[in-house]
C-alpha cells in the first residue's frame, strides 16, 4: 500500500524531549534509527553536516553498515534532544547497544527485541490502532513510508501476526524501528513522562499495512 505523497516534515526543534527506537543489521537490512515527540509526531531523524536521514543502506557504503556513522548519529541525538528511551534490537548490535547503556544510561537505553511474537504483534496493533486515531502522526518521510509499505503481516498462531518484507529487496526496518520508537513513547507516558503534552500542527495522514 503506498502513502500519498506529502513533504517532508523538518525534524523537530532541538531540546525536544523524544524517544528512539533502532532496528539494525549489518551488510544485508537497511540499519535505521527512528523517533517519537512528547506530543506524538513519528520521524525519522536526520544527522551530521549534510542532515542524512538516519536509515542506513549498506549497498551506499561498500556493503557493510556504516558503524562509525551510526554512532556518530546516536552522538549527535543524544546531545540534541531530551531523550527518555530509546528501545534497540539487539540483533547484530549487542556490544555497541552496550556501549550506549554505559554512555547515556541504563535508564534510557534498552534492549527490546523483535522476535518476540507476541509482544512484537500487540506493539503493531497498538502502533496501527494509535496512528489511525491520530493519537501519533507522521513526518512524510518517503524512505520510512515506502518501507511501511513493502511490509506484509504474516500470521501466527494464536490469530497473531508480524510483519515481514516480502523480497529481500524490498526493505521494512524503518518501519520497524519506527514501531519500536512508538512502544518506547507508550511505555514512558504510562511510566508518567508526557503528562502535559503540547498540541502541534502536524500531519494526520495514516500509514497502512498490506
Amino acid at each position: 500500500m503506498q502513502l500519498t505523497q506529502r513533504p517532508w516534515l523538518p525534524n523537530p526543534d532541538d531540546g525536544t524531549q523524544i524517544t528512539l527506537g533502532f532496528d539494525g543489521s549489518e551488510n544485508d537490512d537497511f540499519t535505521a534509527i527512528q523517533g517519537e515527540t512528547i506530543d506524538g509526531l513519528t520521524f525519522t531523524p536526520r544527522y551530521g553536516p549534510d542532515r542524512r536521514p538516519a536509515i542506513w543502506n549498506p549497498a551506499e557504503w561498500g556493503g557493510q553498515i556504516p558503524r562509525s556513522e551510526v554512532h556518530a548519529a546516536v552522538d549527535e541525538l543524544f546531545e540534541r534532544y531530551k531523550v527518555e528511551r530509546f528501545y534497540c534490537d539487539p540483533q547484530d548490535w549487542y556490544s555497541e547497544i552496550g556501549d550506549w547503556s554505559l554512555k547515556y544510561g541504563e535508564h534510557h537505553v534498552f534492549e527490546w527485541a523483535t522476535n518476540r511474537i507476541k509482544a512484537m504483534f500487540a506493539e503493531i496493533k497498538r502502533f496501527e490502532i494509535d496512528l489511525a486515531t491520530g493519537r501519533i502522526t507522521h513526518d512524510g518521510c518517503p524512505i520510512a513510508g515506502l518501507h511501511f509499505a513493502n511490509a506484509r503481516k504474516a500470521a501466527k498462531t494464536g490469530q497473531q501476526y508480524v510483519l515481514i518484507k516480502p523480497t529481500n529487496h524490498q526493505k521494512i526496518d524503518a518501519a520497524m524501528a519506527r514501531i519500536l520508537a512508538h512502544t518506547a513513547a507508550s511505555d514512558a507516558r504510562e511510566a508518567g513522562w508526557g503528562k502535559t503534552p503540547e498540541a502541534s500542527g502536524i500531519s494526520h495522514a495514516v500509514y497502512g499495512f498490506n
